[in-house]
């Protein structure tokens, strides 16, 4: 992911990078009508966008001990206790992956596998 970032301070907030990830919501208006569900822009980059959804669906599949990363399983859990589509649980987890290598990265701090 690295190769496709770059140097993480280009982005001075998450917002930036989940928008350089392609993972931020497209709008769809037109006058006076809204549209009820939006869909991810993927206008960023596809590389990091599939890395970044293969990760998260290797992290929230179970093992025998557990999910591989329990913060992302519960964070898609609570999607999907929300009647959340499946698809639509996962982006929503992606971007959490995505806000966590965010802090870890541009705090340069460890992961903190507790989730606080």
């Amino acid at each position: 992911m690295h190769a496709e970032i770059g140097d993480i301070k280009r982005f001075p907030s998450v917002k930036q990078l989940t928008a350089f990830a392609g993972l931020d919501s497209s709008v769809y208006e037109s006058g006076t009508f809204k549209a009820n569900q939006n869909r991810i822009s993927k206008r960023g980059s596809t590389y990091l966008r599939t890395a970044l959804f293969q990760a998260t669906v290797a992290g929230i599949s179970k093992q025998v001990n557990g999910p591989r990363n329990e913060i992302l399983s519960r964070h898609y859990q609570l999607k999907r206790s929300q009647d959340k589509l499946a698809k639509v649980a996962i982006v929503a987890t992606v971007n959490k992956l995505l806000r966590m290598i965010f802090g870890v990265w541009s705090g340069n701090t460890p992961f903190n596998t507790s989730g606080n």
